[in-house]
This record gives structure tokens, C-alpha cells and sequence, in this order.
């Protein structure tokens, strides 16, 4: 699944305590990823999206743009990490003849680095632009949640 430019991303961070493996309440501090308009509805989405998942207490903290052109999402089991991928495209001046380089960042979602560059390589199958992968690294993102419309915001149609 890609997704398209169309998308406002932002890095938020949520606080929350929660029990460790040792059975001890702990602080942590995960970082999400959210599409949203602005800062404040970025916020407004954490809150939802997590607030099924953790009781208690939890606050939103560091809210920042992420700048991703593309987003590559799997929906394998085994693909639980994201992946930032700096990519390079190579476009050719057709007046100067010079080569023209300009960065992108892409997320993917994939189970390590082999797959992360195997599903970056599909994700990138049908552009026409020739890339090179200046860099991968895992992040520390726990989630991602994309912009989706509610069923209910849909006109009805009239009989």
C-alpha cells in the first residue's frame, strides 16, 4: 500500500506508565505518526487513536512536522517496524545536460533491512525516475495512522 503526497505527517510522542516485564510500573515516551492538518488536530488524533489502547493516564508531547514524500505500509505479520529510507532521484537538465540530484524521505513498514529495501523496491516499481537509496534506518515509530474518512461522513444518496 503507498500512499500519496496528499498527506500532512506529524511525529507525535505519547507519555504514558505501563507495566515492564519485570512487573514494575515505568514511564515510556513512543512515538506515533499521524496525518493531520495542523499541529492541533495531530494532537486531537493521538488522543483517539490511543486512547483505547492505554489506561490511565497519557500525554501528548513533542509534536513535530515529519517530512515523508511516500509511505510504503505492509500488512504482514511479520513487518512491525518502520523504516526511514532517504532516497536520491536523478533527473536530467534538458538545457544544461547536468545531472540534477534532489532527496526524498520514504517510510516503510517491514520486518528488518532486507525486507525494508525488497518492499522499497516494489513500492517503487512503477516510477519512471531513476533513485538511488542514499540511506535506511529503523525508527523508534510504534504507529502510523493514516488519514481515513469516516463511513459516516459520506453523503447518503436520495432515493
Amino acid at each position: 500500500m503507498s500512499t500519496t503526497n496528499l498527506h500532512n505527517w506529524f511525529q507525535g510522542k505519547i507519555r504514558y506508565e505501563k507495566v515492564n516485564e519485570a512487573g514494575m510500573n515505568v514511564k515510556v515516551t513512543e512515538p506515533y505518526l499521524v496525518d493531520a492538518l495542523s499541529f492541533t488536530e495531530a494532537e486531537a488524533r493521538l488522543i483517539e487513536e490511543m486512547s483505547p489502547y492505554i489506561t490511565g493516564e497519557f500525554t501528548v508531547s513533542d509534536i513535530a512536522r515529519a517530512n515523508y514524500s511516500e509511505l510504503f505500509a505492509s500488512d504482514e505479520e511479520s513487518a512491525d517496524r518502520w523504516f526511514k529510507c532517504k532516497l536520491i532521484y536523478i533527473t536530467l537538465d534538458e538545457k544544461s545536460g547536468a545531472e540534477k540530484r534532489s532527496s526524498v524521505n520514504v517510510l516503510v513498514q517491514a520486518a528488518d533491512l532486507r525486507d525494508a529495501v525488497k518492499k522499497l523496491d516494489e513500492g517503487m516499481a512503477g516510477t519512471m525516475a531513476d533513485y538511488q537509496i542514499a540511506s535506511i534506518a529503523e525508527t523508534a515509530i510504534m504507529d502510523v495512522y493514516p488519514y481515513t474518512g469516516k463511513s459516516d461522513d459520506k453523503p447518503t444518496p436520495e432515493a
